[in-house]
């Protein structure tokens, strides 16, 4: 900063902050000690380094010129120096207003002339500067000119818009598809630079390398300009990759552009800005892309500073202030040479996973990472062609070469990992609304507007739903021990009290079983069976029995349930989905040979059992020894098959849900803490802690009733159990089961299709929380039901799998 220059005697008008990735701007300017008056829609994240707000509509020009007179009229003893935009969307307005209070800037019409691509493009062929042939697209009709006149491929693209946003190569077959993709999708939601119009063109294909000019500009003269490569970028959607400066460039081919930027800003008649010039080096010359008249965004400000020295931000305050800039020299070497790389996934989706390795903290990479930059967290949507445009963040890193540089990037990048759920058809990640803590969450609204959640069989109503007669099929029932029936007997007496027509009914006896369905005919079966002749594994068996027999019951087809006892299955398929799970293998016999990538503790588990069943405080395991042993235990012992996982050190949620299809209700999330359990247990819901020797230690268990976390991390764990819920096509209601660790990365450890529904069991304890009584749920689940036969054949539900 110039040591002559007092600031705190300047007053900036700053139109739009912009988004929170323009918060090192207003830093910048606030410790440059400025007065700060900002124009903007709202006050927002900027509040600590704003001295004063005027609130407008910023895409109203007339509305912020008018509030922008009443200010300096309510405020005559602040005098506002001068006005800048570092956002796309406002130089049109910024240039208004230093226009009409005669401040510094540049005239309207020629930033609209620049702002418009297809009039810069038509002003280049006026004035002499080399253009790629163009042609505005009106409607589809002129989509078969475009192929009469112009030559393949083509880069069709909105007429404003700001980075490559919705900007396509189109080949010829592809010419009306782009199109329709380009009119069907263009929203000021999705690009709000787009507010000044949502006109297409088409223009020739450049083939070249690509460069960004970055110039500053006073008074007519060029007081300072530096050339910065872009890497390929990745084609059909232009989506920007990486960028090294100083060019690498021939100083001829540099030289050329240079000369190709000063002539189009001559010839614009362009006299202040700091601006940011886009342009090709092709074999046959260079070609003006873009004319940004504001700084360039992203890390362009800490590549010129970090380069050259030379800092964007004070230099346009200056030149808005009218202070002199005289003509900055570059050296013939950079300070440093510097690479960057954008943060791209390969597909649209939620950041499930988001890992930067403590090695990067070390002097050693400090030193040469110039900026790192993520704009998303853990549970935020990022949307890339053909869904959006966006970028998780990028970094910037430093070498004494390019070559370096490059080398540097590889290395720091090795230590930086990221995971995308992806988008499916069928997925509901990205959907999800949650309005408070014990709301719950729903998937689109105009989805569960066109489909009511609650029909009824037969045509009935809700109150002549209490008519039905219903069986109960549960396990281990006893006549006079309410003890072993569980929640059956509870179930029945709720639902009698409401008018239903209720009988229990024991699989374990199965001719009687049988006799009683052929004799009371129930309209409906509420299946709470669990184990049959004290197994889990013919849980499925009694959902086939159902459906061998034509009655329509509540829960998980037998496929479903069948899956959900196959542990290894549903590890595969989780995986398959791209679904965040613990690293895992599995072992049929003691000599089938583990994968090496797995790290100690692992947690050894019988694949095919539920209810902890075969896992002990033992089954964690730190050494090739106890891994042997365990093994020894579940594959010998046991007789089954082994699943070994990482063990997950972090909380326990469990994620409990309502519904079927495209209206599913995820309940409040209920959170399981262990870090006050004695020492020597593991932090695990082991068998012996659910009702053997060390049920004493489930007290040391805390359980949040709603789980205490932030909104994007509730936001996250309900979108991920529901994707995995529709994914196994589970029915009426089920729990997915996630642990979460120290660095906030979800893993989904299991699913139950048809979790227990006893009061004190985590399905009814969330429900309550969302405001359902423990009768109104199971009237729910017996609707929910109710309403899968509705209007469909008896097995349609089978088809789903």
């Amino acid at each position: 900063m110039d040591d002559h220059i007092n600031y705190s005697e300047k007053t900036l008008l700053l139109v739009n902050t912009g988004s929170t990735k323009k918060r090192f701007i207003l830093q910048r300017l606030n410790k440059m000690g400025l007065q700060i008056v900002v124009l903007n829609k709202e006050k927002n994240w900027a509040q600590p380094y704003v001295d004063h707000w005027i609130l407008a509509n910023t895409d109203d020009h007339q509305e912020s010129l008018t509030a922008v007179a009443n200010f300096l009229r309510e405020h005559p003893h602040i005098k506002i120096d001068g006005a800048l935009t570092f956002w796309e969307d406002d130089v049109l307005l910024n240039s208004r207003i230093t226009s009409k209070f005669n401040w510094i800037g540049t005239p309207y019409e020629i930033v609209k002339k620049v702002r418009n691509k297809f009039e810069f493009r038509k002003f280049c062929q006026t004035n002499g500067i080399r253009a790629p042939r163009h042609s505005m697209i009106r409607s589809k009709r002129d989509l078969k000119r475009i192929r009469e006149e112009f030559t393949f491929p083509l880069v069709m693209k909105p007429v404003y818009g700001s980075s490559s946003a919705y900007v396509v190569k189109v080949e010829e077959e592809d010419l009306e598809r782009v199109y329709d993709y380009i009119k069907q999708n263009l929203s000021l939601q999705t690009e709000s630079s787009l507010h000044d119009g949502f006109d297409i063109f088409v223009e020739e294909y450049i083939d070249g390398d690509e460069v960004d000019i970055d110039i500053l500009m006073q008074n007519g003269k060029i007081k300072y300009y530096s050339i910065t490569d872009n890497f390929q970028t990745e084609e059909p959607f232009f989506v920007e990759t990486g960028e090294a400066i100083p060019s690498s460039l021939p100083d001829n081919r540099q030289d050329a552009l240079y000369e190709l930027a000063e002539e189009t800003l001559e010839k614009l008649k362009i006299q202040n800005g700091v601006i940011h010039f886009e342009a090709k080096s092709t074999r046959n010359g260079p070609v003006p892309i873009e004319v940004n008249l504001r700084m360039g965004g992203d890390e362009v400000y800490s590549f010129v500073k970090g380069a050259w020295g030379v800092d964007l931000i004070e230099n346009a305050v200056k030149i808005s202030f009218g202070i002199y800039l005289p003509k900055i020299k570059r050296p013939e070497l950079p300070r440093k040479f510097i690479a960057g790389q954008y943060f791209l996934p390969s597909h649209s989706g939620i950041l499930s996973k988001l890992y930067l390795d403590d090695r990067l903290k070390k002097p050693k990479y400090k030193k040469i990472i110039e900026e790192m930059h993520i704009d998303k967290q853990i549970g935020d949507a990022v949307l890339v062609p053909p869904e959006g445009f966006e970028y998780m963040g990028w970094i910037t890193v430093s070498g004494e070469t390019q070559a370096d540089a490059r080398d540097n990037m590889d290395e720091v990048l090795r230590h930086t990992h990221f995971e995308i759920s992806r988008f499916h058809p069928t997925s509901s990640i990205g959907k999800i609304e949650r309005k408070n803590q014990f709301s719950v969450a729903s998937t689109n609204k105009k989805i569960l507007l066109s489909k009511a959640r609650i029909e009824k069989l037969k045509n009935i109503s809700y109150r002549n739903q209490r008519g039905l007669s219903i069986g109960i099929a549960c396990d281990q029932y006893h006549e006079f021990d309410d003890r072993v029936s569980g929640p059956s007997v509870l179930i029945q007496k709720k639902l009698e009290k409401q008018g239903y027509k209720v009988s229990r009914f024991d699989l374990n006896n199965l001719q009687k079983a049988l006799f009683e369905l052929q004799q009371k005919d129930f309209d409906f079966v509420i299946n709470l069976v669990e184990k049959i002749h004290e197994t889990p594994l013919l849980e499925p068996h009694a959902a086939a029995f159902f459906d061998v027999l034509e009655f329509p019951y509540s829960g998980s087809n037998p496929y479903t349930l069948s899956l959900c006892i196959d542990k290894i299955r549903v590890k595969k398929l989780l995986t398959f989905h791209g679904i965040p799970t613990p690293k895992w293998d599995y072992a049929y016999s003691m000599d089938d040979k583990l994968t090496s990538d797995l790290k100690y503790p692992l947690i050894v588990k019988p694949s095919n059992s539920d209810n902890s069943f075969g896992i002990t405080n033992e089954s964690v395991v730190t050494t090739p020894k106890d891994l042997k042993r365990q093994l020894h235990e579940v594959i010998e012992v046991y007789k089954r098959p082994a699943l070994i996982e990482e063990y997950i050190e972090g909380d326990e949620y469990d994620v409990c849900m309502l519904g079927n299809d495209d209206a599913v209700e995820v309940l409040p999330l209920i959170r399981s803490v262990f870090d006050k359990m004695p020492k020597g247990y593991w932090h695990i819901y082991s068998s012996n802690i659910k009702g053997g020797k060390d049920e004493n230690v489930a007290s040391y268990i805390k359980v949040e009733k709603p789980a205490k976390i932030s909104k994007k991390l509730d936001n996250l764990l309900s979108e991920i159990a529901l994707d995995v819920y529709n994914i196994v096509s589970c029915f009426d209601y089920g729990k997915v089961e996630i642990r979460v660790d120290k660095n906030g990365n979800p893993y989904v450890l299991e699913l139950n299709p048809n979790p227990p529904l006893e009061p004190d069991a985590f399905l009814p304890m969330a429900a309550k929380l969302a405001g359902y009584s423990y009768d109104a749920l199971i009237e729910e689940i017996i609707a929910l039901g109710v309403n899968r036969y509705k209007d469909k054949p008896l097995f349609y539900h089978l088809q789903s799998c």
